[in-house]
C-alpha cells in the first residue's frame, strides 16, 4: 500500500515516527507535494519518488514543520555560558578551540544564540566554533543568509537583537561577527557515519528531535550523539526527552531547568573493599538503578546542608529535582508549591513538563491548559500544548496553539 511505503521510507530516512507525529502529518504532505508536481494517482507518485533524489528530498522538507526562535528555552543557553566559562579556558591549552554541534539547527536560531550566549559572556571569539546540521536544504539556505522576521524573536528580553542585528527591509539582518562562527552542512543524524563519529564536541544541543522516533530509532540516535561527544561534554535535549537521556545511561549535568546530560563516568574495575571502609558513594550517586531511595525529607535536609543565602522554594526545589531526573520527588513540590502559594502559570508549566518527561501526556495537556488560563500569551506552554497534540493527531488543534505562540511573539516584539 502506497501510505505504508511512504511511511516506512521516511522512518528509513529520517527517522520519522509517523504515529508519533500524528496520522495526518505524511498524508499531508504526501498530498501537497503531489499537487506541486500535478500528479493524482498515489502509487504514481510513489514511483516518481523513488526515481528522483530531487523530490525525495521535497517530501522531506514538506514532512518538517520548524517550530524555532532565538533563545528558545533561555536557561539552556544561560548554562551553556558558566560551564564554558573562564574557569575552562584557564584549564585548556590556548591552541584548543571550543567545539560546539547544534543537531538540527533548523534555520538556524539555535547555533546562532549558541554563539551569541557565549560571545555576550566574554567567551574568546577566536576560540569558538559552531557545527550547525539539518537535513532540511531550505531551512540551512536561510540560516546561511542570517536574516529573520519577527516571528523569530519572542517572548520580552530581546536586548540581543539590538547588539547583534541590523534592521533591514522590516526584517533583522544578523552581524557576520556572529554568523563566522558557525558553520552549516548538511546531515541526517541516522547516518552513523555523521561526522565520521569523532568524539570532539565539548556540547550538543539535540533539543525536541527525539520524541518524533519510535524507541529503537532513539537509541540509535541517542549512540550517535555519545559518539560524538567528549567525554566531560555536557548535551541539551528538551524536557520531553529527559526520561529517554536517564533510561540510556546518561546522568543530569544538574543545570536546573537547562536539561543537560553527560555521559556517565567509566566504571572502576571491581576489587574488594575493606570492611572497615565506608561503602564508596560517587558510583552510586550517578547510577539510577543503584542509588537507593531517599525520603523527602532527607531530601530537603541535604539541598540545605550548606544553606544558601535564600532558602529554596517549592517550585525552585521542584525544577532541581526534575533536572535530575527525580520525577515524582519534582512533581511533589511543584504541587506543594501550589498548596501554598495557590496556581501560577510558571508552576503549572513546569508541571506540565514534568508529567510529560514521564509520558502522562494528559496529564501534561492538562497542566498546560491552565496554565494558558491563567497566562493566556504564556509563550512556552502554547508551544509544548501544540505539540501534544500533534502527537495525539489533532493536527488542527496544534496548529491554532502555534498560530497564537506566533501572534504572541510578534506582540512581545
Amino acid at each position: 500500500m502506497p501510505w505504508t511505503d511512504f511511511k516506512v521510507w521516511l522512518k528509513e530516512t529520517m527517522g520519522l515516527d509517523s504515529a508519533t507525529v500524528g496520522p495526518t502529518v505524511v498524508e499531508r504532505a504526501v498530498k501537497t507535494r503531489m499537487a506541486v508536481c500535478a500528479l493524482h494517482d498515489i502509487a504514481g507518485y510513489w514511483n516518481f519518488v523513488r526515481a528522483s533524489a530531487i523530490e525525495q528530498q521535497e517530501l522531506i522538507e514538506a514532512v518538517i514543520v520548524p517550530e524555532t526562535w532565538f533563545f528558545r528555552d533561555r536557561d539552556a543557553f544561560a548554562a551553556l555560558a558558566r560551564v564554558f566559562d573562564g574557569h575552562w579556558l584557564a584549564a585548556q591549552p590556548n591552541s584548543i578551540q571550543l567545539r560546539l554541534l547544534s543537531l538540527p539547527c533548523c534555520s538556524g536560531e539555535e547555533p546562532y544564540s549558541m554563539a551569541m550566549a557565549l560571545l555576550d559572556a566574554g567567551f574568546p571569539a577566536a576560540r569558538l566554533r559552531v557545527d550547525a546540521i539539518d537535513i532540511s536544504e531550505q531551512a540551512l539556505a536561510k540560516a546561511r543568509r542570517g536574516l529573520y522576521g519577527s516571528n523569530s524573536f519572542r517572548g520580552r528580553d530581546l536586548e540581543f537583537r539590538e547588539r547583534h542585528f541590523e534592521s533591514t527591509a522590516g526584517k533583522w539582518q544578523l552581524s557576520e561577527a556572529v554568523r563566522k562562527h558557525v558553520r552549516f552542512e548538511w546531515g541526517n543524524v541516522l547516518a552513523l557515519d555523521v561526522l565520521k563519529g569523532e568524539a570532539v564536541y565539548d556540547a550538543i544541543f539535540c533539543r525536541n528531535l527525539l520524541i518524533y522516533f519510535d524507541e529503537d530509532t532513539q537509541v540509535r540516535a541517542v549512540g550517535v550523539l555519545s559518539g560524538l561527544l567528549r567525554a566531560e561534554g555536557v548535551v541539551f535535549v528538551g524536557p520531553a526527552e529527559t526520561g529517554l537521556m536517564l533510561n540510556l545511561g546518561f546522568v543530569s549535568a544538574q543545570m536546573p531547568m537547562a536539561f543537560a546530560f553527560r555521559k556517565p563516568e567509566p566504571k572502576p574495575l571491581s576489587r574488594p573493599v575493606p570492611h572497615a571502609s565506608p561503602p564508596a558513594r560517587s558510583a552510586a550517586a550517578h547510577s539510577k538503578a543503584a542509588a537507593p531511595a531517599v525520603p523527602k525529607r532527607a531530601v530537603r535536609h541535604a539541598a540545605t546542608a550548606v544553606p544558601p543565602p535564600v532558602a529554596e522554594s517549592d517550585l525552585e526545589q521542584a525544577q532541581r529535582l526534575a533536572d535530575a531526573g527525580r520525577f515524582a520527588d519534582a512533581a511533589a513540590a511543584g504541587e506543594a508549591h501550589l498548596n501554598a502559594h495557590g496556581p501560577s502559570a510558571q508552576a503549572l508549566y513546569l508541571l506540565g513538563l514534568i508529567h510529560g518527561a514521564t509520558g502522562h501526556r494528559a496529564r501534561a495537556e492538562d497542566h498546560f491548559r491552565k496554565a494558558l488560563y491563567l497566562q493566556p500569551d504564556h509563550l512556552e506552554s502554547l508551544v509544548h500544548l501544540a505539540s501534544l497534540l500533534e502527537a495525539k493527531g489533532d493536527v488542527a488543534g496544534g496548529q491554532r496553539m502555534r498560530l497564537r505562540a506566533r501572534r504572541c511573539g510578534e506582540a512581545a516584539s
